[in-house]
């Protein structure tokens, strides 16, 4: 299987690691591209390449992925995956131009450096390609979860949105305190923000930018703050549900 990774981050880089057999990579960053092959024993192309390869793989910024997808659909011999982390704009861009080959979307619910975990994915053209994806990826010890476009997209809204938005709230605005004053929800919610900004801000805005959930968090938190006792333990008990 010949294979094309369009974008030599960790994302693509963590696909590669699945794969046998002749494997490129192509980047705007050539020299990204050139360590990836380097790393991987592979090739680095020219994004403009006019070869062609039985499956071509996204793996770049969500807001670049349905551009890559229209510009490089056609190099796809058999197969195309995306590993973008939306799902309903890929799959439409994928049926959209390369209607008679196999699609598939995958997400790792994970940061690469914490495989393997869950992976999210929908074969909306399903083959031998993407069947055999999926056997590598449970064979390297993750485990799928079958979806479908919107409902992933709607889960994400809570999972990583309004997760990210209130660790990073919390992260600034909580106050340095004296050593020995923790609690267990404070240093746990210290821990989630060292987590979370450990990572690359750019992938962060973009979850922003593509899905829905910050304003929620906004709106709750002035909620608790304007809430009178009453209220108070109202959203306390909703919480938990």
């Amino acid at each position: 299987m010949e294979v094309l990774i369009v974008g030599a981050g960790d994302v693509g880089r963590w696909f590669a690691m699945l794969l046998n057999g002749p494997l490129s990579f192509a980047d705007l960053d050539t020299e990204a591209a050139e360590s990836a092959a380097a790393a991987f024993d592979a090739r680095a192309v020219d994004l403009e390449t006019d070869q062609t390869f039985d499956l071509v793989v996204f793996a770049v910024p969500l807001p670049s992925t349905e551009s890559a997808i229209e510009t490089h659909a056609a190099k796809a011999r058999k197969a195309l995956v995306d590993l973008a982390g939306g799902m309903a704009g890929p799959v439409s861009a994928m049926a959209e131009n390369a209607p008679d080959r196999e699609r598939m979307s995958l997400h790792p619910l994970f940061a690469p450096d914490n495989a393997p975990g869950r992976v999210a994915y929908v074969q909306d053209a399903p083959g031998v390609l993407t069947d055999e994806i999926l056997e590598k990826l449970e064979a390297s010890g993750n485990v799928l979860v079958e979806t479908t476009p919107e409902e992933h997209d709607r889960a994400m809204e809570t999972v990583q949105a309004r997760a990210h938005a209130a660790v990073l709230a919390f992260g600034l605005v909580a106050e340095r305190v004296p050593d020995g004053f923790g609690t267990p929800v404070y240093d746990g919610l210290r821990e989630l923000v060292a987590e979370v900004t450990s990572g690359n801000p750019r992938v962060y805005a973009d979850i922003q930018e593509a899905f829905d959930g910050a304003e929620d968090i906004a709106d709750a938190a002035t909620r608790i703050a304007e809430a009178d006792p009453e209220t108070f333990e109202r959203l306390y008990r909703n919480a938990g549900k």
